[in-house]
C-alpha cells in the first residue's frame, strides 16, 4: 500500500511517517518498482504503535526504546513499566505547574477591576512593574 493508505490506516499524516522514517523511527517502507514507498501491514501496526504511544506523550526516544522491547519477546516488563512510571512522573510535573500557573493567574484576575480605569494589575506584574509607583513612560 502507498502512504497515503498508510497513513489513513495508522492515524498519522504522510509528512509524520515520513520523518519518522527519517529520523529511524520507523523503518522505511520498501519501495516499489515506481519508486513509491511500498507499506506492509506490519509497518502499519508499527505506525500505529507509535501513533498511540505519542498520543500518551512519550518522547521520541521513549518510543524508540518502546517498539524496541514491543518487539523483543525476551523483554522484562520491568523496563516497560519504569518507562510508564517516568512518563506519569512528567505529567504528574506538568499538572502542578499548570496548577500553580492557574492560581497565579486567579490571583491576578481577582485583582483587577476589570472596569474602564486603566491601571490593571495583570498587565502590572506581567510588565514586571507591579508595585512601582514612577511613571515608566
Amino acid at each position: 500500500m502507498n502512504i497515503s493508505e498508510a497513513a489513513a490506516l495508522s492515524g498519522l499524516p504522510a509528512k509524520t511517517i515520513r520523518y519518522y522514517e527519517e529520523i529511524g523511527l520507523a523503518a522505511p517502507a520498501g519501495r516499489s518498482r515506481n519508486g513509491y514507498r511500498d507499506y506492509a501491514m506490519r509497518d502499519v501496526h508499527a505506525l500505529r504503535f507509535l501513533q498511540r504511544a505519542r498520543g500518551l506523550g512519550f518522547s521520541v526516544a521513549e518510543c524508540r526504546e518502546l517498539l524496541t522491547l514491543y518487539r523483543d519477546r525476551n523483554r522484562a516488563s520491568s523496563e516497560v513499566k519504569a518507562i510508564a512510571l517516568g512518563r506519569i512522573a512528567d505529567i504528574e510535573r506538568k499538572i502542578a505547574e499548570l496548577e500553580a500557573l492557574k492560581r497565579t493567574l486567579g490571583e491576578l484576575a481577582e485583582k483587577c477591576h476589570g472596569d474602564k480605569r486603566p491601571d490593571c494589575p495583570i498587565l502590572d506584574d506581567l510588565g514586571g512593574t507591579a508595585g512601582i509607583t514612577e511613571d515608566l513612560d
